[in-house]
């Protein structure tokens, strides 16, 4: 039989950085709200999650490298919200964000959990936000607990 790694979300001991776009504050303090209680279930101690702003989903990508960079955190979760508007705009922050998230992730193999939501109604994302919040913490604990299994392998 093939061996298998069961998925954990153990949090306990870990530190975790969190990236949260201030634009779109409302949801954003709901995808906060959602990612928080989320890493204190897992066990993740308040004093070992790091809380930084940026302007937009844009910047995140740039504070999480920096945050990648600095060896400091086991997982990183972003958060925000693009609500899409009247113009192309929507989709070159949606695609540019994700595409930037991804390559950090890749780059510096700090599991990432990405919670920012591209809607197309600010209800949707409004309706959204405490779910993906927490779906994007846990996420990122799950993989960080993952490659804790891997290399114990």
């Amino acid at each position: 039989m093939a061996r298998r790694i069961a998925p954990r979300t153990h949090g306990a001991s870990r530190r975790v950085g969190v990236v949260l776009s201030r634009f779109n504050p409302r949801i954003g303090e709901g995808l906060l709200a959602g990612a928080l209680s989320a890493l204190r279930e897992a066990g993740v101690a308040d004093d070992d999650v790091t809380l930084v702003t940026v302007a937009g989903a844009l910047e995140t990508p740039q504070a999480l490298q920096r945050l990648a960079q600095s060896g400091d955190y086991e997982a990183l979760v972003a958060l925000g919200a693009v609500i899409r508007g009247e113009t192309y705009h929507f989709e070159i922050v949606s695609a540019e964000s994700a595409r930037g998230i991804g390559e950090v992730a890749l780059q510096f193999g700090v599991p990432i959990g990405n919670g920012v939501l591209t809607c197309d109604t600010d209800e949707q994302a409004l309706a959204r936000m405490d779910a993906k919040g927490r779906e994007a913490a846990l996420a990122a604990l799950e993989l960080a607990c993952l490659f804790d299994d891997l290399d114990d392998a």
